[in-house]
């Protein structure tokens, strides 16, 4: 088990890579821009500070597999937890499928919304698909560095996939951020879907 001096050093490490990066800004804007960086940018609102280890910008590597579908298939994905001095993190996630080489193939899944966090430790997510799936979730950290989800209720355009219920862990791993995404869909009981572990690349 890694020590708190030896964690702090690590981080540190980690950190002299990240620590000058940040989302692109506009500086013409009249209000605060979004930042991905604790060092940077409006001050953290205290209501986030369930969810502080997540504020950054994360890109690696994951697999996706479901009964449904002919993989399991590689991909890559960069996830960004962003905020603006409000209580509320702006959550991204861009995906690309990759080859058994690890070369790109093609863009993939998007998923856009925002992590609520409230006075009784109940965090809201609200998440939007670039497929036509709109999901409300309710969490709670479960420690620290990690934290877990399930839906309350899902919405679905005439044309998406029929997906009934979601679920989703997320959790800071030896200074990565992994998460396991299981989901119910296609008359299929829920099981795992998705997982992927991340490497900070801003923050």
């Amino acid at each position: 088990m890694t020590s708190g001096d030896e964690a702090i050093r690590l981080a540190e490490q980690r950190a002299e890579a990240t620590r000058a990066r940040n989302l692109p800004q506009f500086t013409d804007m009249p209000i605060p821009g979004d930042t991905a960086n604790l060092r940077e940018g409006a001050n953290l609102n205290d209501a986030l500070l369930s969810v502080l280890p997540l504020v950054g910008v994360w890109r690696g590597e994951g697999e996706v597999v479901y009964p449904t579908i002919d993989g399991p298939f590689r991909f890559g994905q960069q996830i960004t937890f962003a905020h603006d001095g409000r209580p509320f993190l702006i959550y991204e996630a861009r995906s690309w499928l990759l080859n058994e080489a690890g070369e790109v193939i093609r863009p993939a899944a998007r998923e856009s919304g925002f992590w609520r966090p409230q006075a009784d430790d109940t965090i809201e997510v609200l998440l939007t698909h670039n497929t036509g799936i709109i999901e409300m979730y309710y969490g709670k950290p479960i420690k620290q560095t990690a934290w877990e989800f399930q839906t309350d209720a899902l919405i679905r355009t005439a044309t998406a996939k029929d997906v009934t219920a979601a679920q989703r862990l997320y959790g800071i791993v030896n200074g990565d951020l992994a998460y396991v995404e299981e989901r119910a869909m296609m008359g299929q009981p829920m099981q795992a879907h998705a997982s992927a572990q991340l490497q900070r690349v801003v923050g």
